[in-house]
């Protein structure tokens, strides 16, 4: 009994690391995106959107995805956040107001 817990807990560990490592992977893929649509986008629209200027972006966006390549224990986490940020509040604004769409 105790060595089939044992084994359950094993793999179950296994397969949250294996996860947590592809998770990270894929959002390291999502800010180097990110990275290359904010050196595609104008200078301009970050600061007309209320937005940090484009290279605190870019610098945010590459940090990330350095931090996520490389697994470090809490600036994955923090990475993932600014990722999941710019993709969600930051891009959708910036998008509406370079086409002409004040509604946001």
């Amino acid at each position: 009994m105790t060595d089939t817990i044992m084994a359950f807990a094993s793999a179950l560990l296994t397969f949250v690391q294996l996860f947590e490592a592809n998770l990270f992977r894929v959002l390291a893929i999502a800010a180097i995106a990110g990275l290359v649509m904010v050196f595609m986008t104008r200078e301009d629209a970050f600061p007309a959107g209320d937005r940090h200027p484009k290279m605190i972006w870019a610098a945010i966006l590459g940090g990330s995805a350095f931090a996520m390549i490389f697994p470090l224990p809490i600036l994955s986490w923090v990475g993932a956040v600014a990722t999941g940020i710019y993709w969600f509040d930051v891009r959708p604004h910036l998008r509406s107001l370079i086409n002409g769409e004040y509604n946001y």
